[in-house]
């Protein structure tokens, strides 16, 4: 199929007006300007890459952690819809063996990539290795110190599907379990009190991402620069940012990617089942959370994860002052990079995935396409 007439988001990060084609669900042409052939004329509409959310915990009702295969059918139906059209549903800290309930209706969407649903392309392991200081939302019940032989024996039940497991590296016996598990999948610092030094001995050790920047970890401080710090100043290190208006203020929003430049950062929703849902009380990892006014709380008043998907995340970057450029490759091409499937998709290039977005110059989503097939709205 030919699509012609557009304003595309290359490869090497920039929009050109130009056309491209795609067969048998991939992309097959890419190239500036109109051709004389027939196709489908896009009216100067934007074509970006299919977004991809690294950390997302559910949507509809559904929690990745319920270990439901149709709850994340579900999930994934609904993120599809919103141009999500790739994800890592991210795990909570439980139990080992929901975890590896859980892990298994991951690989069973992994095998079967339904049509018109966004494509499961890793998971993200969020949890149980994290401090009791900054638990945040997660249930302090299932804590437990770094296991890499726990760890090891889920990565390999799913067949590698962890592409992402978080841990807070001032744990006894952290940096040994990173030292192991770097060459398994990407390692993230997070929920964390580490000081600048734990951190930089983390990132030596083979650390490569820290989740969720900002929430729940040290803030940056000018003696006590912390994990910001220490991530910041090393080039191999992406952050991943929640950008939903509530969880981190626009400057701070600003002010990260000016820290990490555009080609580290990594926009994430951390949705929650309350997603696409009316206000209400919803079960997180075995605890109440309220969501009120497009906000989600434990009864304490900590605030748990988000209830906006990464298309909007990545459009309040947009107009928090964000170069559209840097918002967009944050979205897509970033994420890609940290769970290892950049050669597959993230950015409109020849032989990936033909995933794509049309939106209109404001970024409303006018269609969605995975694999070259429109997403029914």
């Amino acid at each position: 199929m030919l699509y012609q007439n557009a304003l595309l988001f290359t490869g090497d990060f920039r929009f050109i007006k130009g056309s491209f084609e795609t067969e048998n669900g991939k992309f097959t042409k890419v190239y500036e300007g109109v051709t004389s052939q027939n196709g489908v004329n896009l009216g100067g509409a934007l074509v970006l890459p299919g977004l991809i959310d690294v950390h997302n915990h559910g949507n509809s009702g559904a929690d990745f952690s319920d270990g439901d295969g149709d709850g994340l059918l579900k999930m994934a139906a609904y993120l599809g819809r919103c141009g999500v059209t790739s994800f890592a549903p991210a795990s909570m800290t439980l139990p080992y063996e929901v975890l590896g309930r859980a892990f298994a209706t991951a690989q069973d969407l992994y095998q079967q990539r339904p049509a018109g649903h966004a494509k499961l392309l890793g998971i993200q392991m969020e949890g149980p290795f994290f401090s009791p200081a900054k638990k945040g939302a997660q249930n302090g019940d299932y804590l437990r110190v770094p296991d890499f032989e726990a760890f090891y024996k889920l990565y390999a039940a799913c067949d590698g599907l962890i592409r992402i497991v978080d841990i807070a590296p001032e744990l006894p016996g952290a940096l040994d379990f990173i030292k192991r598990a770097k060459s398994l999948c990407t390692v993230s610092i997070a929920h964390t009190d580490a000081s600048y030094e734990q951190a930089k001995a983390a990132i030596d050790a083979g650390a490569s991402h820290v989740t969720h920047l900002y929430n729940a970890m040290p803030p940056l401080h000018h003696r006590k620069p912390g994990v910001i710090g220490a991530a910041a100043e090393n080039s191999a290190v992406r952050a991943e940012l929640i950008c939903d208006g509530m969880h981190v203020h626009p400057s701070a929003v600003r002010l990260a990617f000016s820290l990490f430049g555009g080609e580290r950062m990594v926009l994430i929703s951390d949705a929650l089942r309350c997603c696409g849902m009316e206000e209400g009380t919803y079960d997180l990892g075995g605890q109440q959370v309220e969501m009120k006014d497009g906000v989600c709380k434990l009864p304490d008043g900590t605030l748990a994860g988000s209830v906006t998907h990464l298309f909007d995340c990545m459009k309040n970057a947009i107009s928090f002052g964000v170069p559209a450029a840097d918002a967009i490759r944050a979205a897509t091409y970033n994420p890609a990079c940290a769970l290892g499937v950049e050669d597959r998709v993230g950015s409109i290039e020849v032989g990936k995935d033909a995933d794509f977005v049309i939106c209109s110059p404001l970024y409303e989503r006018l269609a969605v396409y995975i694999d070259g097939e429109k997403v029914p709205d």
